[in-house]
This record gives C-alpha cells, structure tokens and sequence, in this order.
C-alpha cells in the first residue's frame, strides 16, 4: 500500500470513530500498519478531530521511532505497535473510550454474548484483561498495556476475538486495516449496549448456547461460511 493511501485511511478512520459517537474530545485513537514496509500511521497527540487533516498523522516504524510528521504521535502508540507485533494478521487498530464498552471494563467484566448480535461478531464473551502491576504501570505503561492484551491472548485467535476490554482503562479493537478496525470498535459498543440493558432489565440473563453461538460466528466467519457471501 502507498503510504499517501495509508495516510488516507487512516484519517478516515479516525473521523468515522468521532462520526459515529464513540469519542469526545480527543479521546481515542486509530492507526493502520504497511506490513511490507513496517510502516505505522496513527493520530497525532491531543490535537482535535474536527481540524485533523492527513498531513498531520505521524508516521514511525514498529520501534517507535518517527519518520514522518513534525507532530508527537498519540500517547498510546506503543500500546498499537505491541499489538502488530503480536498479532501479525491485524492492519489496523482503534482505542477508544466509548460509553458503554468503558463501563463493563471498568466494572472489571467480560461482555457476555447474551444473542446472536454479539454471536455475529465475537465467538464468545469480549475479553477482559488482568490489571496492570504498580511496576507495569509505573515502568513502560503504554507498552505493558499491550502486553497485558497479548498475554491475555495467549491461545485465543484475534481474528475470532477482535476487541479486548483493558481492565479499568477501555476498549481496543483492530482488523485487517483501520476502517475495519473502526467498524469493529462501533459493532463493540452496539454489542456492549445491548449486553447492559438486557442485564439491567433481567439481571439473570444467560448466555446464547454454544450450538446457536457457533452457528451465528460460524456462518459468517468459518470455514463454510455463508451468511452473506
């Protein structure tokens, strides 16, 4: 990919996070990756939405190092680059703080699949993560925060899993690039919406079967996938 059209994407997805409600302020982030080039491109830090143009994302490698922009780049990068160094099949990543995916990882819980919205997406509950350490956080803060995802996907696919809750903190969700990354942080806060209300309304609500949850992942996302191809 050029990287001017990384450029492009990236700002876009930057501006569909903003269109569709899931942040205020500056409170979020996206970033896509050129996986021939190592090249990273991500939202500058604390400068606003509504005058981010495409020159002003920053450009750096998987080390972190800047090699294009003249602005600092977001405070969370090296929580994106640990997550393209362990996930090697993402191209793109979104942070935000979006109302309701916030609140269950501040209530410290996984976000149940309680229907077969939630099973259209995530084969299962939406991970949570452990709490950082005082050393975690008091060391290299933003590089444990994805190291603490990594762990906590240990043995579990990403592409089947595409969102985490970082407990205490928010949600992270990535995809093949940063459009599809964005349209996964929106689908995580409509799944996260509708897990709260159903709770609030029936506090012992259960979780779909596992034979309707693998029919609704499966036949979008297996390997006889169907729904609509």
């Amino acid at each position: 990919m050029q990287l001017r059209e990384l450029r492009t994407q990236v700002l876009e997805a930057n501006l569909e996070i903003v269109r569709s409600g899931l942040v205020i302020s500056t409170f979020g982030n996206a970033s896509g990756i050129d996986r021939d080039s190592g090249r990273v491109v991500i939202k500058p830090s604390g400068v606003d939405y509504d005058r981010l143009a495409s020159d002003d994302l920053v450009v750096t490698d998987l080390e972190g190092v800047v090699v294009e922009g003249q602005l600092r780049p977001s405070s969370d990068l090296a929580t994106h680059l640990e997550l393209y160094k362990a996930f090697p099949e993402i191209g793109g990543v979104v942070h935000t703080h979006s109302r309701y995916a916030t609140t269950w990882a501040q209530a410290g819980r996984e976000i149940p699949c309680l229907g077969t919205t939630h099973a259209d997406y995530f084969h299962g509950p939406v991970p949570l993560t452990e709490e950082l350490t005082q050393e975690e956080i008091e060391s290299a803060y933003e590089v444990n925060t994805g190291k603490v995802i990594a762990r906590r996907f240990q043995g579990v696919d990403p592409q089947r899993f595409p969102s985490v809750l970082v407990k205490g903190h928010g949600p992270f969700s990535w995809g093949k690039d940063a459009l599809d990354a964005a349209h996964t942080a929106e689908l995580l806060e409509e799944i996260a919406h509708i897990a709260y209300t159903t709770c609030v309304l029936n506090p012992n609500a259960k979780p779909i079967s596992q034979s309707l949850l693998d029919k609704h992942f499966l036949r979008k996302h297996g390997p006889k996938a169907y729904y609509g191809q």
